[in-house]
C-alpha cells in the first residue's frame, strides 16, 4: 500500500470518528445505558490505537489492557481520540515505502510476543476501528437512531467534491 493511500485512510478514520462523536454527544439522556456501551467500545478503539502508536514509536505501552477500568466522559474521549487521530495522520504523512515494510517486534498486552511491519500495524488500526465503529452503529440502530454513514466513498466525495464530476478520475 502506498503512503498516500494510508494518509487517505487515516484522514477517513478521523472524519468517521468525528461524525460518530458528534452524534453521540447529542443523544438524549434517556439513552444513557446505550451511550455507556458506545463509549466503552470507542474507548477500546482508542486504547488499542494508543497501544499500536507505542509499538510504532517503540515507546513503552501506555496501557496494560485493551480497555480501561474507568469509563471516560464522551467529551474527554472525543478530545483524546481527536489527538490520536491527528498523530496517525501526521505519522503516515512522514513514512517512506521502506519504513512501511520494516518489521517491528513488540509485546501484546497479554504478554505474547508479536512481530508486524509498520504497514501491517497501520492497517490493523484502520480495520479494527472500522469494525468497532460498526458495533457502535448497531447499538444506535437498536434504539432507532441512524448511525453516521461510515463509508470511505462518502469521505472521498466530501473531501474531494470534484470526484462527483463525470470523467474526474
Amino acid at each position: 500500500m502506498s503512503p498516500n493511500s494510508l494518509q487517505s485512510l487515516f484522514a477517513y478514520k478521523a472524519w468517521a470518528n468525528a461524525e460518530l462523536f458528534t452524534l453521540l454527544a447529542n443523544l438524549p439522556p434517556s439513552y444513557a445505558a446505550e451511550l455507556h456501551t458506545c463509549i466503552r467500545t470507542l474507548n477500546h478503539i482508542y486504547v488499542v490505537d494508543r497501544i499500536f502508536r507505542a509499538h510504532l514509536s517503540e515507546d513503552p505501552l501506555p496501557f496494560d489492557a485493551t480497555n480501561t477500568e474507568e469509563t471516560p466522559s464522551i467529551s474527554q474521549l472525543h478530545g483524546e481520540v481527536t489527538e490520536t487521530d491527528a498523530w496517525y495522520v501526521d505519522y503516515v504523512a512522514k513514512l517512506s515505502d521502506s519504513a512501511l515494510s520494516e518489521p517491528l517486534a513488540f509485546t501484546f498486552t497479554d504478554g505474547d510476543a508479536g512481530r508486524m511491519t509498520r504497514e501491517e500495524m497501520l492497517l490493523h488500526v484502520i480495520v479494527h476501528g472500522g469494525y468497532h465503529r460498526g458495533n457502535v452503529g448497531q447499538v444506535l440502530k437498536s434504539i432507532s437512531v441512524a448511525p453516521p454513514r461510515d463509508l470511505y466513498t462518502k469521505f472521498l466525495h466530501i473531501s474531494e467534491p470534484g470526484r462527483r464530476e463525470p470523467g474526474s478520475c
